[in-house]
């Protein structure tokens, strides 16, 4: 086995490898640019080091790590156009730097170029590949659609947005591993279990992505701070405010999601005052915990070394203590 980051830069130099300028430019050079942008490239990762840990090389899953960072990042176009958000981490979104028509077509074109890299796999590692890419990135439009509704409800439930979060984020981190684990040819229980394990570690990592959102330093986190408070967003935070806070905290809440101040920082800075005050910002950092745990707990029934096991838990210790 080898370190994160090993698979990390193993990854990048594949992706790399592929990064080509080709005609029409206007549809290829958006889809470079957000290729280029950086992040930290989880998912692909996770497919490298779920095929080692059970017994294949990692090399043969490189074009499934590949179409899984395509898809993510084609969902990232996508979701920046529908949330008008001006940056990506750090940088323009595609949609400002070209225009949200080039947004959508290149977008649309890594969700095709995700399904074909699965044709270098034979038939039935294709054919299981792409069922379960099928389903994910289905749930995964699932998911958004959820979080846009919620965004005009007033009744959203916290098993309600936990089972959106399940579905945007969290199933994309668990194919992520089963990938690994169907390329190597891993039983179909461990292959559940390894999915269970990432499913669990993908609702940690969205929560804290939302905890950050909301109380990450602008310098690091790469994304608009407060861009989910901008946009009404029902996050844990906010649930658990109605669920923890008191009648005037709950009142003064939805009375700030009701406006949209010219200066976003007085909205922005009086909601995360109140998610200090009602103790929505310890639950959040609890929950994160928790899932952590819930995903560690997988890895006892994974019939695996214990050398494997410590890998995938420093994956889920520094998903605790990233800043971005």
């Amino acid at each position: 086995m080898h370190s994160i980051e090993y698979y990390r830069s193993e990854f990048i130099a594949y992706l790399e490898s592929k990064i080509i300028t080709k005609e029409p430019k206007n549809l290829y050079e958006p889809i470079n640019y957000i290729l280029d942008l950086g992040g930290k490239r989880l998912r692909p990762v996770l497919t490298l080091l779920a095929t080692e840990i059970f017994g294949s090389d990692h090399k043969e899953a490189l074009d499934a790590a590949l179409a899984i960072e395509v898809f993510h990042n084609f969902s990232l176009i996508h979701d920046d156009i529908m949330d008008a958000a001006p940056l990506r981490r750090g940088k323009s979104t595609v949609h400002e730097k070209w225009d949200v028509n080039t947004g959508i077509l290149s977008g649309d074109a890594m969700l095709i170029n995700a399904y074909q890299l699965f044709e270098n796999y034979q038939a039935d590692t294709f054919r299981d590949l792409a069922k379960l890419f099928s389903k994910t990135a289905l749930e995964v439009c699932e998911g958004q659609q959820y979080d846009v509704d919620f965004e005009t409800r007033d009744d959203v439930t916290i098993a309600e947005y936990l089972k959106m979060i399940e579905y945007k984020t969290a199933v994309l981190v668990a194919a992520a591993l089963k990938m690994g684990g169907i390329i190597a040819g891993a039983s179909g229980k461990e292959q559940e279990y390894i999915y269970d394990f990432g499913r669990n570690l993908g609702l940690a990592f969205q929560l804290q992505d939302d905890y950050l959102d909301a109380f990450g330093d602008p310098k690091t986190f790469g994304k608009q701070v407060g861009g989910d408070i901008i946009e009404n967003k029902k996050t844990y935070l906010y649930l658990k405010v109605l669920e923890l806070g008191t009648k005037t905290q709950r009142k003064e809440l939805m009375d700030l999601f009701s406006i949209q101040p010219a200066d976003p920082s007085e909205k922005v800075n009086g909601v995360k005052e109140i998610f200090l005050d009602s103790g929505a910002s310890q639950a959040t950092q609890k929950a994160i915990q928790d899932y952590t745990k819930r995903a560690f707990d997988v890895l006892d029934r994974l019939d695996i070394v214990d050398e494997k096991k410590i890998i995938l838990r420093q994956i889920g210790e520094q998903l605790m203590r990233r800043k971005v």
